[in-house]
């Protein structure tokens, strides 16, 4: 039996990784959240780990908010790298694979065509930069881990821009979105079934891989597509990102290549807006 423990149990991807593990019998899984470790606390994380042992350990903790990094940086960087190299050293002495999430936030937007791992990296804000402090602090530790970049990442859980725009939506007719920031969305069911295929399959392949869904979009098209998936009549209109002010600057450009992970991992790939799709159902169903 393989033992699994999931970090950041209440978060977009750990919910999603929650929901699905009833398909994987040899596998057992504990989910913990600020409730089961304060990962604040470095005492109680240590405690933690010497009364318990895993397989594997999946890392969904993290300081996500963008913007509000940008003035909260000892927390963001505690949560975003400091962390990380903690559980790396930890799975090194326990001889655990460590599965972590990183984001196409640690690029700048200056090269416009899908970015592959080996790019260069250099982060534009608090957020993007103390996560790529965290994958040097794992590989630094650590040789047994896989680091999974994605971007945009969405779900049926928690806050998101896919509930955003549908809650924004019902009570205005017009909503104005970014036009100049492009990405790839990603249905966060769609990244934890490839962590759990990862776990099931025993895979080695460690090392640094992007994934996100297929193809492109900015965020105007995503919100557009979303209100026609939900079948809501809002007219959205382009803005530019000097328009939209924010703390924390954002790449203008970050479609992630994915050949590496299908390649290296044998992994199929869902197109954005189908999955958009699955997850626009879900979530009118639950209304």
């Amino acid at each position: 039996m393989i033992k699994v423990l999931v970090t950041g149990a209440k978060g977009q991807l750990g919910s999603s990784i929650k929901a699905m593990i009833s398909a994987f019998n040899e596998v057992t899984f504990e989910f913990i959240d600020i409730e089961e470790l304060d990962l604040f606390d470095l005492d109680a994380i240590e405690l933690f780990f010497k009364e318990n042992e895993y397989d594997y350990i999946v890392n969904c903790a993290a300081y996500t908010n963008v913007d509000k990094a940008e003035s909260d940086i000892e927390n963001a960087e505690l949560l975003n790298q400091g962390i990380p190299s903690i559980l790396a050293k930890i799975c090194a002495s326990q001889k655990t694979v460590l599965i972590h999430i990183s984001t196409d936030f640690v690029f700048d937007g200056s090269v416009k065509e899908p970015l592959n791992e080996n790019d260069l990296v250099n982060p534009l804000s608090v957020y993007g930069k103390t996560k790529f402090e965290g994958e040097e602090a794992i590989k630094k530790e650590l040789e047994s881990y896989f680091i999974l970049r994605t971007s945009w990442l969405y779900s049926e859980y928690g806050n998101n821009f896919v509930k955003t725009m549908l809650r924004l939506g019902k009570d205005n007719d017009k909503l104005r979105v970014i036009s100049d920031q492009f990405g790839t969305p990603t249905y966060a069911s769609d990244l934890a079934e490839i962590i759990l295929n990862i776990i099931s399959s025993r895979n080695s392949n460690f090392g640094l891989y992007h994934f996100s869904n297929n193809g492109e979009t900015s965020w105007h098209g995503f919100a557009k597509k979303t209100f026609n998936l939900a079948q809501l009549d809002v007219t959205v209109e382009p803005i530019s990102s000097s328009e939209y002010v924010s703390a924390a600057t954002r790449p203008k450009y970050s479609v992630l290549s994915k050949s590496k992970i299908r390649s290296e991992l044998g992994i199929e790939i869902v197109d954005w807006d189908n999955s958009l799709a699955k997850c626009v159902k879900n979530l009118m169903l639950d209304q």
